[in-house]
């Protein structure tokens, strides 16, 4: 389809330029921005299949500040949430991080249950919709079978087939009690005990801070904390499986806060995690569940603190000199590493010409021509900074400031404005910074 063909809803439309404006990346929209990521896309799309069919990953993916990795994880997100899949994000900080004690690794399952999605809850918040559904589609199944909505034997069913499948789930960490808060849901909705609805939303949310409360509440002996929500993850990916989902995928961005922690233990800890996480899923020790990392070359090789300063890592996620092309970039795509390459200049130009078509679809063509967009790229390419240090988000972001200044109506035109303007990097490259001087 040409490109001026392209239907797009103005609400999505607007939310696009917006986030590519402020240099942010779009949570909806981002495949009708996309350029020259196809056999990333395709490798990951594969990842899915297998989680489709039981099985489960960890892929790592890594490039500089503003190589394109949130956006495509976003990009995933969206279109696993479109094939049938739960998907949940999140990003690290110092608040937020895999292993911790203080609520730092709850804050990253609660921050993922938030933003828990499925193709009809695309803005995350999906985990009661997505139970409720569930329930729904029994009853739906039970009144297909020829029992009367009406009659006893239909509640007593229903009863069966929830109980029957969360039984099924009983068989790992936490499965107990996790089946018995999805189940005491069905009980609350079935009986519009929105009390109790309520505070079984709060368990599986992890916000009960005791085990008593939780006890008295709901009559479970555990909560989700910070040395367990992993468990809970593989439970809710599990879960999703047997109500029809094809399963959940968990996309983690901004890894590098991992690696800019100053305590070794710590550090250490977190990547004891990824470890455990990374072996679960490829040793089959976790049903239908597919994990995204998402970081900086210096999160993944940094011989200090990087992933590869714990041996265990190393040695499963270092590139083969085989998987290694000519300009030592690698090639292959089916390891659990997918580096993020320079977008070409070509590639660069077909991205500068998609937001021109997509900026005249909402503000009104601004008639530039593809000599000015040439005009445009070369000026930012061929400036005061090194080409491998110019990223997607920062051209993008400079050439829609530029579209802005075009659309105000003075007659100006690309060559004037691009004319005396000077490109320059920042002061430091974050990818590059001391690990001796990080502080959180």
């Amino acid at each position: 389809m040409p490109e001026n063909d392209i239907k797009i809803p103005k609400r999505i439309l607007s939310a696009l330029l917006s986030s590519l404006s402020a240099g942010v990346v779009p949570r909806t929209g981002a495949a009708y921005i996309v350029i020259g990521r196809d056999n990333e896309i395709l490798s990951l799309c594969r990842d899915l299949e297998t989680v489709a069919d039981g099985g489960a990953f960890t892929r790592f993916v890594i490039g500089r500040y503003g190589s394109g990795k949130s956006f495509l994880l976003q990009l995933l997100r969206s279109y696993a949430c479109e094939k049938g899949f739960l998907c949940a994000d999140a990003d690290l900080s110092p608040e937020r991080r895999l292993s911790a004690s203080g609520g730092a690794g709850l804050a990253t399952y609660r921050e993922l249950i938030k933003n828990l999605s499925s193709k009809t809850s695309g803005d995350g918040g999906a985990l009661s919709q997505v139970i409720v559904r569930w329930i729904s589609s029994v009853k739906e199944d039970v009144a297909a079978d020829g029992f009367s909505v009406d009659g006893e034997a239909f509640s007593a069913e229903v009863s069966k087939r929830i109980f029957s499948v969360m039984r099924e789930l009983e068989t790992g960490i936490g499965s107990f009690d996790f089946a018995r808060v999805i189940s005491t849901f069905y009980k609350a909705y079935e009986n519009g005990d929105g009390e109790l609805e309520s505070a079984c939303m709060r368990w599986l949310r992890g916000e009960y801070k005791t085990r008593t409360e939780a006890r008295q509440a709901l009559g479970v002996t555990a909560i989700i904390d910070d040395s367990n929500w992993y468990d809970y993850v593989k439970l809710l990916a599990a879960f999703s499986r047997k109500i029809g989902y094809k399963g959940l995928i968990i996309l983690i961005d901004e890894c590098v806060n991992l690696y800019k922690i100053p305590n070794r233990i710590s550090r250490e800890n977190n990547y004891e995690k990824i470890l455990a996480i990374y072996n679960d899923t490829m040793q089959g020790k976790a049903e239908g569940l597919g994990v995204i990392f998402a970081g900086t070359p210096q999160f993944l090789e940094d011989g200090r603190r990087g992933l590869f300063s714990y041996e265990a890592l190393r040695s499963r996620l270092s590139d083969s000199a085989f998987a290694m092309s000519e300009n030592f970039v690698p090639t292959n795509l089916s390891g659990p590493v997918i580096r993020l390459a320079q977008l070409s200049e070509d590639e660069l130009l077909a991205l500068i010409k998609r937001v021109t078509v997509l900026y005249g679809m909402y503000y009104g063509e601004t008639g530039v021509t593809d000599e000015e967009m040439r005009a445009f790229l070369y000026k930012v390419l061929s400036g005061n900074v090194a080409k491998d240090l110019v990223t997607p988000r920062e051209i993008i972001r400079t050439y829609l400031s530029v579209l802005g200044a075009i659309s105000q109506g003075d007659g100006k035109r690309i060559g004037d404005i691009i004319g005396s303007a000077k490109v320059s990097a920042p002061e430091r490259d974050p990818d590059e910074l001391d690990p001796d001087s990080i502080e959180i």
